[in-house]
């Protein structure tokens, strides 16, 4: 087939670990057409030479997309991130599928690779069922239509006829343009040959961190679109809220019977066979599913999981009816830097 040229989007912000390597992987394609990569780069980051950087001045993913798709030259769009690693042959594959598929977005699996123990049993988590639910990206399957896919290769019309990422949605963006695309009869493809490799949080306060912000964004998601709900969203945030309710009456129940109260104060502590059971129970998990990983790693998985359910579950619970606020911004028209640019230029 004739290989179509390809623009790579990358938005960078604090990537400074990993940026090196993903730049390193994107460039190495062995890809037969025209290639180039597009870095939003934001107030963190410093430019890269040889590649065509544009400004991101709010610093947000959604914002720096739209920002590369905007100076991108060509009809193809791969999005890939600062922290993930592009394999080789990957968007030969990916154009293939684009064209054999007739499809408007194709991606693969979301191969979480761990470096540290630690990395290792998020990776562990991040690939399995216990960890993440049933979301083909992350734990595999056959290939076919699905709602969303991790990052993806566009038709560039695709992205622009559903009016690009919207730069109120700050995260699960992709699954939201993913969304409107559908809705406009393009198709969402899947394809377990395409693998990228991706370097999970290395500490417990940013991987809370991370699942707590995608709690609160899933949220908006089952507030706009109350038909996706399922039981891979409700299932963390029943586990925290049962969690919490456990603990609350457990330390009452202490502190009553410390008090000296009646008898029947003393029989909320019986709330704290709540959080010992949910803690069994994954720690069960973790010894059936996991016997293949090190000791170490396996050791750590419990944990892992107990933070990805618990952080993901507060922030779907918290989440601010006023959280998302849809944004005007479209792909083709000129963001605030271009516009100030431009006028700079006039003057």
């Amino acid at each position: 087939m004739e290989y179509p040229p390809v623009s790579v989007v990358m938005p960078v912000r604090n990537e400074e670990r990993h940026l090196a390597e993903a730049v390193r992987h994107v460039l190495g394609q062995d890809y037969p057409g025209e290639l180039e990569l597009v870095l939003a780069v934001g107030p963190s980051a410093a430019a890269q030479p040889r590649l065509t950087v544009v400004a991101n001045p709010a610093g947000q993913i959604p914002a720096a997309l739209n920002a590369a798709v905007r100076a991108a030259r060509h009809a193809v769009i791969a999005r890939m991130d600062g922290h993930a690693l592009m394999p080789p042959g990957y968007l030969a594959t990916a154009v293939g599928t684009l064209t054999e598929t007739g499809a408007a977005d194709v991606g693969g699996v979301m191969a979480a690779v761990g470096v540290t123990n630690f990395q290792q049993a998020v990776a562990w988590a991040m690939t399995s069922r216990a960890g993440v639910g049933s979301a083909a990206f992350h734990t595999g399957g056959g290939a076919g239509p699905v709602d969303s896919v991790y990052l993806g290769v566009y038709h560039r019309e695709a992205i622009e006829q559903a009016g690009g990422w919207d730069e109120g949605m700050l995260r699960a963006e992709d699954w939201d343009l993913n969304y409107r695309i559908r809705a406009r009869g393009g198709r969402i493809w899947f394809t377990p040959d395409l693998r990228v490799t991706y370097r999970p949080r290395p500490s417990i306060r940013t991987l809370a961190a991370q699942y707590f912000h995608y709690g609160r964004w899933r949220r908006v998601i089952v507030r706009e679109h109350p038909e996706t709900a399922s039981f891979r969203y409700l299932a963390p945030p029943a586990a925290a809220a049962l969690v919490t309710i456990g603990l609350v009456a457990g330390v009452a129940g202490l502190a009553a019977m410390a008090a000296g109260a009646p008898p029947a104060a003393v029989w909320l502590t019986a709330g704290l066979a709540i959080p010992v059971v949910y803690l069994a129970g994954v720690t069960a998990v973790a010894a059936a599913l996991a016997r293949g990983v090190p000791a170490k790693v396996r050791a750590r998985i419990p944990l892992v999981l107990a933070v990805m359910h618990m952080a993901w579950g507060a922030g779907f619970l918290t989440s601010p009816r006023g959280l998302h606020r849809k944004s005007d911004a479209r792909v083709g028209q000129p963001d605030a830097a271009t516009e100030s640019a431009a006028a700079a230029g006039a003057e």
